[in-house]
């Protein structure tokens, strides 16, 4: 073999191994594959997607949370816990183990944002504590210099979907009124949204996040930034994906500097 076509079965191999052991992680124990045959002109991305099992996603509008704010000045956390109390409001309670509300700085000046919990997280009770969390962690500590309990993180919907799919439209819907209490009670000053899903049902429409990340949006008045979930960085373990999420980092821990009062 060429060493071209050597190189690109040692990227397809490792994202191979990232996907299974995400989705081993997950709970995820089927994979229905297609066949297909390798050839030096099947790029590797097309291959993983073969291999990749098939996410559920709804087709209906995307959620946009309302408008109207159940929450004010006085806010806190622990408000925003009680009101969600021992939550079924929408079908994620059938399977999961336990809400995963939050964790961190109830008075963050960074929040992050994913869509949801996975098994680890499911069982733990706590948000980015998987394969992908640790990756997160790393990103926070050791790329930003801060400890992961001066930020905030939690996720779209408290419960696991089940198979780690994306939430639906209803799911976003009912949990997003928790989720503006959570960032009415923080008030962090930037917001990071991992992923497409995340920074999907924040925007209110289907991005391409590929695209959109590194750009400036906003969420209910608040500087958000959408990068790519660490879970994707994983798979596609690249020095441009590397790059991409340690600008967008670098680029939301400077606004929240930017932002600060002057001594």
């Amino acid at each position: 073999m060429g060493s071209a076509l050597n190189g690109d079965l040692g990227a397809w191999l490792a994202s191979v191994r990232e996907w299974l052991a995400e989705f081993g992680e997950e709970g995820v124990d089927r994979i229905e594959a297609t066949p297909i045959a390798i050839s030096h002109a099947l790029p590797v991305a097309r291959i993983v997607s073969a291999v990749a099992p098939t996410r559920v996603t709804d087709s209906r509008p995307l959620a946009l949370f309302d408008s109207r704010s159940l929450w004010h000045a006085d806010t806190t956390l622990e408000s925003v816990r009680a009101a969600l109390g021992d939550c079924k409001r929408c079908r994620l309670c059938e399977q999961r183990t336990q809400i995963v509300f939050g964790d961190g700085n109830p008075h963050a000046e960074l929040m992050f944002i994913g869509e949801g919990p996975g098994a680890e997280e499911d069982r733990r009770g706590v948000p980015f504590v998987g394969r992908a969390g640790e990756l997160l962690t790393a990103m926070i500590e050791k790329g930003l210099g801060i400890p992961r309990r001066e930020v905030y993180i939690c996720n779209i919907v408290k419960c696991r979907p089940p198979g780690n799919r994306t939430p639906l439209a209803d799911e976003a819907r009912t949990c997003g009124e928790f989720l503006d209490g959570q960032i009415a009670a923080v008030r962090p000053k930037v917001i990071v949204a991992l992923g497409k899903p995340a920074t999907s049902l924040l925007l209110g429409r289907d991005v391409a996040i590929t695209r959109i990340r590194g750009t400036w949006q906003t969420y209910k008045g608040i500087p958000l930034m959408p990068t790519l979930h660490p879970a994707y960085v994983l798979r596609q373990y690249t020095e441009e994906n590397r790059r991409a999420v340690w600008s967008d980092l670098k680029a939301a821990l400077t606004r929240v500097r930017e932002s600060a009062p002057l001594d």
